[in-house]
């Protein structure tokens, strides 16, 4: 194997090619088998695993889980602008992030002063959901909700890009095993509930440990867990972003004509800058999440944009000043990890907001 890697731990918060390694195996394949992890990398699994609990450990990457956004029958996703009154943003922001409905919030600086998106069941929680959250809520003065009709990229097709052809398609095969269709696999229940929950929380948590907080029995719990892997959720490996050598982020609102939308979407998410992309409803019907390397690159993006993809025309955009919230987990601003709101199904937390309304 070409790659060669130190055992040794980098310094303080740094990341070496080791953890990188990891990070990105990970990445590709987020319930890799530390044995597979060590062979791809040339390294003993004990090593692999170590790395990876202190990069967890210390809040720098994480593995989660969540609903399968590119599919509406599961969830429905919106962006929601937030204007809030001056100075009290990030109060607002740390409030919204306590919701499990909310999945990311940011402090943004330009037209609108947070940026959140939202999961839920259907429309009618959608609406219901945006009235209990902001209904009192000190500080909000306006909301302006954009529904996504598709998704069709999110930040688990992100990658370091660490490793080379042959070590990814290992990962990459054995994912796709692990991932085959369950037969019989039955409709979605109060089970399934909990070891998303569960997951959400550590995305990497053991059959046993999965099994013990569902209070269910290990076959039940790995048959189950095959089944929402998939069809209906998706696990992902964050990387703390100032590590990943993309400390800055910015959101973008674009117009493209409806007929040109499929196309002009394939090409944002062949972009690496690019994050996530959503086809919204309403007067920007793609809203575009990217990780930059400068700030001069805010305007450098958008200038690559328009000379690669000549029927978007972006509207607005946002530089953000802070992720509060990332997919579920709340961040210090290094952007590590200090906490995590697990996520419910969409239905659930709208029983439950509704029932403490």
């Amino acid at each position: 194997m070409d790659t060669q890697f130190s055992a040794g731990h980098p310094p303080g918060d740094e990341l070496d090619e080791l953890d990188r390694g990891v990070v990105h195996a990970l990445q590709i394949h987020p319930r890799a088998p530390w044995t597979l992890v060590g062979d791809v990398l040339g390294v003993n699994p004990v090593t692999a695993a170590r790395r990876w609990h202190r990069l967890e450990d210390t809040g720098l990457a994480w593995v989660t889980a969540y609903p399968r956004l590119s599919d509406t029958r599961i969830v429905v996703t919106a962006v929601v602008e937030i204007d809030t009154e001056p100075g009290v943003g990030e109060e607002v922001a740390e409030a919204l992030a306590a919701d499990p409905a909310v999945a990311n919030v940011k402090l943004t600086a330009g037209s609108r002063d947070l940026v959140a998106s939202v999961q839920t069941a259907d429309l009618g929680e959608l609406a219901h959901l945006g009235t209990v959250l902001f209904r009192g809520l000190p500080g909000v003065r306006a909301t302006r909700t954009h529904v996504a009709t598709a998704v069709p990229t999110e930040g688990s097709r992100w990658r370091l890009r660490s490793l080379d052809a042959v070590q990814c398609a290992r990962l990459e095969a054995a994912a796709c095993h692990a991932s085959e269709p369950v037969r019989g696999a039955p409709d979605r229940d109060a089970l399934d509930a909990r070891l998303l929950e569960l997951l959400s929380t550590d995305g990497r948590m053991s059959i046993r440990d999965l099994a013990a907080g569902a209070d269910a029995g290990p076959s039940t719990v790995r048959r189950r867990l095959g089944a929402l892997l998939a069809s209906w959720v998706s696990l992902r490996c964050d990387l703390a972003r100032p590590l990943s050598g993309w400390p800055l982020s910015a959101v973008y609102f674009a117009t493209v004509p409806a007929q040109y939308l499929r196309e002009t979407t394939r090409l944002l998410a062949g972009m690496r800058e690019v994050r996530s992309c959503s086809i919204t409803a309403g007067p920007h019907n793609v809203v575009i999440d990217v990780w930059l390397r400068a700030m001069s690159d805010v305007h450098g993006f958008e200038a690559h944009v328009a000379r690669q993809v000549p029927h978007l025309s972006i509207d607005d955009r946002s530089v953000v000043l802070r992720t509060v919230k990332h997919m579920g987990r709340l961040l210090d601003r290094d952007g590590r990890c200090v906490g995590v709101v697990p996520l419910r199904q969409p239905q659930d937390a709208h029983r439950v907001a509704r029932e403490g309304n």
